[in-house]
């Protein structure tokens, strides 16, 4: 009730209130000064009631009405505004807002519609960086790759290695268990086929980077038909994929996408322990949408869990920045993760 009695058409109108109540005990006070010092025949203290009374009560409807006609332009041209904000904040930066007034909140209106230029400017800007980026990136190719062998050797022995190891000693543990304590022995080898299936997940994870970085030639739309179709034949993971056939992007734009689709995909091979996987991929308008959805374990976005995917995530953050575009993520404790990325075309 507060907010709604906030907002400028009902402050227009305290506004006329405002001035007739002052009004009202000016003239009040002026007509009983003249009663009482000069006490007219024609002025007495009904006439003095009676005139206020009614000039109270009419005015008090004409205010209302007018407060509420003069305030309806101006509340209608500050929502276009409101409006247009929400646009740009959301990465439209190609709305615009038209006003024909010459007063003080048209020229608001024409600085938003140039900071909507020059945002629109600076994600083509953006995106011709990208381009550059791109083309830089293929004459260092071979210190990438060897800097993408060294993540991975690390990635090997803190995690598949230990893992192995473990294995090894939990295996061994369970064949001196087998003739003397089988049930012990049967929790044992339980444990080592958990450790065996974490150590699969990360095995896929880690073949999943080290695909290569380019889309060899074909079309976004294939490549990531061709990803997900691995993934189906060497995981029990259940995909969906709904992509629209007709996406054409720049190179550049393309290669950013394909390694943002296979970071999210190794996050959830590696953290989530999903059964279902979602992935949708379309254009709409100047924009393109991409949604990441598990029935993982999901995590506390400011917990440990998401120090162990931070680097990923931030990784597919800046990618989606480097275009122009807004990363969004949405994930609580056993309820799945989900991901919307929007960039500009």
């Amino acid at each position: 009730m507060k907010s709604r009695f906030s907002n400028i058409r009902y402050s227009y109108i305290i506004s006329h209130l405002t001035a007739l109540f002052l009004t009202l005990i000016t003239i009040l006070a002026i007509l009983l000064s003249i009663y009482v010092l000069f006490s007219p025949t024609w002025l007495t203290a009904n006439s003095i009631f009676l005139f206020i009374g009614l000039y109270a009560i009419i005015s008090f409807f004409i205010s209302i009405y007018v407060g509420f006609r003069s305030s309806g332009e101006l509340k209608q041209r500050m929502d276009y505004m409101s409006l247009l904000i929400k646009q740009f904040a959301n990465g439209n930066y190609q709305s615009r807002i038209y006003l024909n007034e010459g007063d003080e909140i048209n020229r608001f209106g024409n600085d938003l519609n140039e900071l909507g230029e020059k945002l629109q400017n600076q994600v083509k800007s953006l995106q011709r960086l990208a381009d550059e980026k791109a083309e830089l990136a293929k004459s260092a190719h071979k210190s990438a790759v060897m800097e993408e062998r060294q993540r991975i050797a690390r990635d090997l022995h803190d995690a598949v290695s230990q893992q192995l190891f473990a294995l090894a000693m939990m295996s061994e543990a369970a064949i001196k268990q087998i003739e003397h304590n089988p049930s012990l022995a049967k929790e044992q080898m339980v444990e080592v086929a958990g450790a065996a299936h974490q150590a699969q997940s990360e095995m896929r994870a880690l073949l999943l980077h080290l695909r290569p970085v380019h889309l060899s030639g074909d079309p976004l739309p294939k490549g990531i038909q061709k990803l997900v179709q691995e993934l189906k034949q060497k995981s029990q993971i259940d995909f969906e994929l709904v992509i629209d056939e007709t996406i054409k992007l720049s190179e550049a734009t393309e290669e950013h996408v394909f390694r943002i689709i296979q970071e999210s995909l190794s996050n959830i091979l590696r953290h989530a322990n999903a059964t279902e996987v979602k992935l949708e991929i379309f254009k709409r308008g100047k924009e393109l949408f991409m949604h990441i959805a598990d029935n993982g374990k999901g995590f506390e976005l400011t917990g440990d869990n998401e120090k162990k995917t931070s680097y990923g995530l931030k990784t597919m953050r800046e990618r989606s920045e480097e275009l122009g575009g807004t990363f969004t993520i949405r994930s609580n404790v056993n309820e799945g993760t989900y991901i919307d990325i929007r960039i500009p075309c």
